[in-house]
């Protein structure tokens, strides 16, 4: 199969054609593989592959709505039984996983042929992908940009051609992060939706979760399909959406009342993201839906501080995880975790609890919102994807970390500032997607801008709890008026 006849269809259409023997599952495969060894020498997508494996698999009969699709899982939590996982770290590069996870087993379930991992940043933290373990990841649109992160591989796998979808996740961005920078589709579920075992019962409490991103809006919701229903080993259980994601595209979202607003804690945005502000709600108003501009529902720097604090909390306890099960020493990691690692160290219990409830404070300011808008919009980004090494620690700073580190100054470190700074510097970039994770909402990134310079940004939409169901029918309508699935980086 010639790369022109698989890039044009979607996972959807694939699995059809395989379904209706048009097609079968092992040609396909091989499409896919063939345009992975053609560009992933330049973009640094893939940072694992099993060929074999997936051979095989599409040399069975397979059943499922996506039935033969080629698939990649994501380096961070999407384990695979017997397979290396690594979260993005050189201590866990070779470390294989015991069990698969859930969400993976119910991707197995829907037929897809998994035949490689994308690459994260350690342990997901960044909104880039850069990893020292496997080295950065470059976006198809500009060589010298990042993906973003921290599915930053899966975004670049998908922005690139290599899939028509990927294995995502998002703990404060991460599928619509890369998915504005590649110009792509990402949807976050809500809290709950869908499983997260059986490693745990939930992911930084409920704020991350699984998805996929995609060229296509129907297969997100196809996949999405594929991974929510009650998990026995979950923490509560979540509501069942009112019916299939793939059956609300062939819905009409009505007349909607959309607030937008472009405010950040963290600087002012770039022109060109208050451009693709501004051109979605033009378009929006030109669609029937009622737009109007809005202050932030929430207190934008209280939520900064409150994402960063947990975070590094987070940070910590996965760097200890990983020590524990590995037995690798702290300078096996990365410098910028280690700092951010100390700092969550130096967190009292009473502390952390604190922030848990401003989490929840939080949510009941953007559900105060949502009574009188049924979405709010902002940029996906603060500006155009940033450049390979630009949000790099200053080298004296990292100097200065080493040392700090070495005397165990983690209280200190945490009394400058000086990290907290650096972390900031990240966010500045992308200020707008953490909301989505600390209440729990739903939120998707559309890609329906490209500047000057044909660099993607996406527009980020954010619903009240259950509201998946709306997303994806304003998502389909927008998808109508701007196709942008036939919108190739000139890779």
């Amino acid at each position: 199969m010639e790369y022109s006849e698989y890039r044009k269809h979607d996972g959807v259409a694939l699995a059809e054609r395989i379904r209706n023997g048009e097609m079968s599952a092992a040609e396909v495969l091989e499409a896919a593989i063939a345009r992975a060894e053609s560009v992933n020498g330049r973009i640094n997508a893939l940072t694992r592959t099993c060929y074999d494996e997936a051979r095989e698999r599409a040399g069975r009969e397979l059943s499922g709505p996506l039935a033969g699709v080629p698939f990649l899982l994501k380096d961070l939590h999407q384990e695979h039984a017997g397979a290396a996982s690594s979260a993005g770290s050189r201590a866990l590069r070779d470390v294989h996983a015991p069990e698969t996870a859930e969400v993976v087993r119910r991707w197995l379930d829907a037929g897809l042929v998994i035949f490689g991992r994308t690459n994260a940043p350690e342990f997901g933290a960044k909104p880039i992908t850069e990893p020292l373990a496997f080295g950065p990841t470059r976006n198809p649109w500009e060589l010298t940009r990042t993906p973003g992160g921290s599915s930053g591989g899966a975004a670049a796998a998908v922005a690139a051609g290599i899939v028509p979808l990927a294995g995502a996740s998002d703990g404060g961005g991460s599928i619509r992060i890369p998915a504005a920078c590649c110009g792509l589709f990402g949807l976050k579920p809500g809290r709950g939706l869908v499983p997260s075992g059986p490693e745990r019962a939930e992911n930084f409490h409920g704020a991350s979760l699984d998805g996929v991103i995609s060229r296509s809006v129907r297969d997100s919701a196809a996949a999405l399909d594929t991974l929510i229903g009650h998990d026995p080993a979950g923490p509560y259980l979540a509501g069942a959406p009112e019916r299939d994601f793939s059956e609300e595209l062939n819905r009409e979202p009505g007349a909607l009342r959309i607030g937008f607003s472009a405010e950040s804690a963290l600087g002012a945005p770039h022109p060109h993201a208050v451009s693709a502000l501004t051109d979605a709600a033009e378009l929006l108003e030109s669609l029937g839906h009622e737009v109007e501009e809005v202050p932030s529902p929430v207190d934008l720097e209280a939520l900064t501080v409150d994402f960063l604090e947990a975070w590094s909390v987070k940070l910590a306890s996965a760097m200890n995880e990983a020590i524990q099960r590995t037995g690798a020493s702290e300078t096996s990691f990365e410098l910028d975790t280690r700092l951010l690692a100390a700092i969550g160290r130096t967190f009292s219990g009473p502390e952390y609890s604190a922030v848990l409830d401003r989490w929840h404070g939080h949510t009941r300011k953007l559900a105060e919102f949502h009574r009188q808008h049924d979405l709010l919009l902002t940029p996906s980004l603060a500006g155009p994807p940033v450049r390979i090494g630009e949000l790099e620690t200053p080298g004296l700073l990292q100097e200065a970390g080493k040392i700090a580190l070495t005397l165990r100054l983690g209280p200190v470190l945490r009394a400058s500032g000086v990290v907290d700074r650096v972390a900031r510097a990240n966010l500045r970039h992308v200020p707008y997607t953490q909301l989505a994770n600390i209440t729990g909402r739903p939120a998707m990134s559309v890609p329906l801008y490209w500047n000057p310079e044909g660099l993607p940004l996406g527009v980020q939409f954010v619903a009240p709890l259950g509201g998946e169901g709306l997303l994806f029918r304003l998502a389909a309508q927008l998808e109508r008026e701007r196709g942008w699935a036939d919108h190739e980086p000139p890779l």
